[in-house]
C-alpha cells in the first residue's frame, strides 16, 4: 500500500503536474501533502502561453479558460506597453484567473489519471540509498507511516523539507519584504491589460479577472509588518494610489494576505534519486507572474523523463532535467529581478533614462517580440548537442500538419514522429510547411530533426526511451501505458 514507483511531496501545481504525467504514462505514484483539502485562497494569479500549450498538450486548457481574462498585454513604467499578441502561440496573452482554478483543474488531472494524492500527511523525513527512497511522516491522527518508491521529487514549496533532507542548500537573498496582495473589487477599471505602475519608493500591479474582481499587488518601502500580520487595507489602497495615480473606484475587498520575495536557487535539480521542482528548486520576485508557470513546466520535463527510465530507459536521462531546466529557473530569476529593479530605481535620472531606453527597447519589433517569449516561456528552448539539428529542443507546437495538430497528436501519444510534406509514410501526420521531419517529446519540444527515411529518429527514440524499434510504425508513436484518462 505504501510502495510506489515514485513519491512526490508537495500536491500544488508542480506536484499534480508531475503526478498526473506519471500516472498518464502507466507508473505507480504517491502524492504527500500536508493540507487536508486544497487552499481556497490564492497567490499566483496568471498563467502563460507556454504553460497553457503544455497543459492543451493533455486537455485541460479549455475549461480553464474560461474561468479568468485574457490579458493582451502589459502596461509597464511611464506609459510604455508589451504586447502579447506578438507571440507565435494560439494563446497570445496572459490568463489572469486566480491559481485555485489551476490548482484544482491539475488535482483532478492527476487522480483522474491514477495517482494515489494522499492529504493531511505532514512529512518528516527523507533518506535514500542506492535501490529506493524512504519518505518518513504521519496522518492527522499522528501515526508515523513510511513509504518507498524507486524515486521522489519535492515540490513542497520555499520551505521544502525535502531540500533540507537531501542537504542541498538554498542559496540567495531576500529581495523584498511585506508585499501586499489582493482581491478588489473596481468601479473604475484599467483596460484589460496587466497595469505595472510605480511611485517614490513604491510599486503596484493591478491584473483582471474578468468578473470584476481585480488582483492588486502593492509594496511600499516603508512598509515592514510581519509576513504574517493581517493587511491594512485603507494602507495598500493608499499605495496603489501613489503608484499608479488613481485607485481605480476600489470598492470591495474580498482577499487580502502578505507575502515577502526571495531570490534564491538550488545548484542541482537532482541529488540521487531525488528531484525538487517549482518553488522547492527557484524563487524569484512576482515581477512577470512566472512562478507557478516554471513549476508547471519543470513537471512537465521531469514526469516523462522519469516515466522513461522506470520503463527501462538510461539513468543518465535524469540528469537532463537539471541539464535543461536549471538554466531556465536562473533566466528567470534574472529577468524577473532585473524587471522589479527597474520598478525601485529612485533617482530621477535613473527613471528618466529607464524610461527612454525602454521605449527604445521596444519601438523594436524584435525585441518586443523577444521579451514577450522571455516572460510567456514560448522563447524557452533546450541545448542540442553537436551535430544535431538547429531545431532540437525547440517547441513543436507551431508546425502545420495536414491532420489535426501537434497538440491533438501529444494528448494520445507519447513520442510523436511527424514527417516532412513529401515523406511516403501513410500512418504518421506530415507538415505542410517545407520543413524537416521531426521527433517530437512528450513534452512538446523536438528531439530530433531530419529526413524521416534516414531512421536516425529510430536511435534518438530508442536512446530517450530504452525501448527497441522492431516495428517503426509502433515506435514512432509510444502510446502511454496507463489508463485511459478523460483528458485524452
Amino acid at each position: 500500500m505504501n510502495h510506489s514507483d515514485v513519491i512526490v511531496v508537495g500536491a500544488g501545481p508542480a506536484g499534480c503536474m508531475l503526478a498526473g504525467e506519471l500516472a498518464r504514462a502507466g507508473r505507480s505514484v504517491i502524492v504527500l501533502d500536508k493540507h487536508a483539502a486544497p487552499s481556497p485562497l490564492s497567490r499566483a494569479f496568471g498563467v502563460h502561453a507556454r504553460t497553457l500549450e503544455v497543459l492543451d498538450s493533455r486537455g485541460l486548457a479549455e475549461d480553464l479558460l474560461s474561468t479568468g481574462a485574457h490579458a493582451p498585454g502589459l502596461t509597464l513604467w511611464n506609459g510604455l506597453g508589451l504586447d502579447l499578441g506578438v507571440l507565435p502561440s494560439e494563446f497570445p496573452f496572459l490568463l489572469v484567473t486566480p491559481q485555485s482554478n489551476v490548482d484544482a483543474r491539475l488535482e483532478q488531472y492527476a487522480r483522474e489519471s491514477g495517482a494515489d494524492i494522499r492529504r493531511g500527511v505532514t512529512v518528516t523525513g527523507l533518506s535514500q540509498n542506492a535501490d529506493a527512497v524512504v519518505v518518513r511522516g504521519h496522518a492527522a491522527d499522528g501515526v508515523e507511516q513510511q513509504w518507498t518508491a524507486s524515486y521522489a521529487a519535492g515540490a513542497d514549496g520555499v520551505h521544502s523539507l525535502v531540500r533540507e533532507a537531501i542537504g542541498l542548500d538554498f542559496p540567495g537573498k531576500e529581495l523584498l519584504r511585506s508585499i501586499m496582495l489582493a482581491d478588489v473589487r473596481l468601479t473604475d477599471p484599467p483596460n484589460g491589460l496587466i497595469n505595472i505602475g510605480a511611485g517614490k519608493d513604491c510599486f503596484a500591479f493591478v491584473a483582471p479577472f474578468g468578473d470584476g474582481w481585480f488582483r492588486v499587488i502593492a509594496w511600499d518601502r516603508s512598509e515592514d509588518a510581519d509576513e504574517h500580520a493581517p493587511v491594512d487595507r485603507s494602507r495598500l489602497r493608499e499605495v496603489l494610489r501613489r503608484a499608479v495615480g488613481t485607485d481605480y473606484g476600489w470598492t470591495d475587498v474580498r482577499w487580502s494576505s502578505r507575502f515577502s520575495c526571495d531570490e534564491r536557487q538550488v545548484r542541482r535539480y537532482r541529488m540521487g534519486r531525488v528531484f525538487l521542482a517549482g518553488d522547492a528548486a527557484h524563487v524569484h520576485s512576482p515581477a512577470g507572474g512566472q512562478g507557478m508557470n516554471t513549476g508547471i513546466q519543470d513537471a512537465m520535463n521531469l514526469g516523462w523523463k522519469l516515466a522513461a527510465v522506470l520503463g527501462g530507459a538510461d539513468e543518465q536521462i535524469l540528469d537532463t532535467y537539471h541539464d535543461e531546466r536549471h538554466p531556465v529557473g536562473e533566466k528567470v530569476l534574472r529577468s524577473s529581478g532585473a524587471t522589479i529593479r527597474m520598478l525601485l530605481l529612485r533617482s530621477v535620472i535613473a527613471q528618466t533614462v529607464r524610461n527612454l531606453v525602454s521605449a527604445r527597447v521596444l519601438r523594436s519589433k524584435h525585441a518586443a517580440r523577444a521579451i514577450a517569449g522571455m516572460f510567456s516561456g514560448v522563447g524557452i528552448s533546450y541545448p542540442h548537442a553537436r551535430g544535431e539539428h538547429a531545431l532540437v529542443g525547440t517547441r513543436a507546437v507551431g508546425i502545420p500538419l495536414d491532420r489535426s495538430t501537434v497538440t491533438e497528436q501529444l494528448r494520445e501519444h507519447g513520442f510523436v514522429l511527424i514527417g516532412e510534406k513529401d515523406c511516403a509514410r501513410e500512418d504518421i501526420a506530415h507538415r505542410t510547411d517545407n520543413g524537416p521531419a521531426v521527433l517530437v517529446r512528450p513534452d512538446g519540444y523536438i528531439a530530433w530533426a531530419g529526413r524521416s527515411e534516414s531512421g536516425q529518429w529510430q536511435q534518438v527514440l530508442e536512446r530517450w526511451t530504452g525501448q527497441p524499434c522492431n516495428n517503426v510504425n509502433e515506435c514512432s508513436r509510444i502510446r502511454m501505458d496507463g489508463p485511459p484518462a478523460s483528458y485524452a
